[in-house]
């Protein structure tokens, strides 16, 4: 009998934000398979560690941080060849993933490679945007308001014209892009009602309002949630962060 690959997401970095199901699964299942870079070394494995079956086999797979697409595919397919031999001999594999697996997530490039051979099956996770939130203690839009998720290694021109359309926005993947992320906020009207989130829910949070942050700060592992609406709530958004 074939096994079944278990795409479970693990949440922002809390162990206890983690769904019920996902906290069975881990606790059972005996091959335990997660992407490691060399920045952030394995967060999926860290978050998940408290809650992993303490004798499944653990198969690291490395992902190379790189722009060109070729050596992460390459990796991605490596990873289904080993996941697949697993499967076909009858053990289930759970793929750790940050967040939520389809949720600009890692998992989506196994299940093409892995879904014809073998069942897949995916687990929901809190996503970094929720988190961030939560954590914030401010929504993400209201009433019948549009909500944009922008990356930001978005060209400028893009950027601009998504967030012009928007009252409210979430600026994912800021890291090395802060500074013009930024000037572009300021260029919309978006700065002044925005709050820059790292690591929510890890010991390293830390909640700023844009305006706070020092010219000379990159922040990293953040998120950037701003708003430019009319509601009541906007005019407070990240106070006392």
């Amino acid at each position: 009998m074939i096994g079944t690959l278990h795409l479970v997401g693990v949440g922002p970095g809390d162990p206890e934000l983690l769904t019920l199901k996902a906290v069975r699964l881990l606790g059972a299942v005996p091959v335990i398979a997660y992407p490691t870079t060399g920045e952030d070394a394995a967060l999926a494995l860290e978050i998940a560690t408290p809650h992993l079956n303490a004798a499944a086999e653990r198969l690291p797979v490395a992902i190379p941080m790189a722009v060109e697409r070729g050596p992460a595919q390459a990796a991605y397919d490596g990873a289904a060849t080993a996941i697949l031999v697993h499967l076909r001999a009858g053990r289930d594999v759970a793929w750790l993933c940050e967040g939520d697996p389809l949720f600009y997530g890692s998992a989506m490039y196994l299940v093409a490679r892995v879904g014809p051979h073998a069942p897949v099956e995916i687990v929901p996770g809190i996503t970094s945007l929720t988190a961030a939130a939560a954590v914030a203690g401010r929504p993400l839009a209201a009433r019948n308001e549009m909500l944009k998720v922008l990356p930001a290694p978005l060209d400028d021109a893009t950027l601009r014209t998504e967030l012009a359309a928007t009252p409210a926005a979430a600026i994912i993947k800021v890291g090395r892009h802060f500074d013009r992320i930024r000037m572009l906020l300021a260029e919309t009207g978006h700065a002044d009602g925005a709050v820059v989130v790292e690591h929510a829910t890890t010991p390293r949070q830390r909640i700023t309002r844009l305006a706070d942050f020092a010219h000379d700060e990159r922040p990293y592992f953040s998120t950037i949630l701003c708003y430019r609406g009319t509601e009541a709530w906007g005019e407070t958004a990240g106070a006392g962060a």
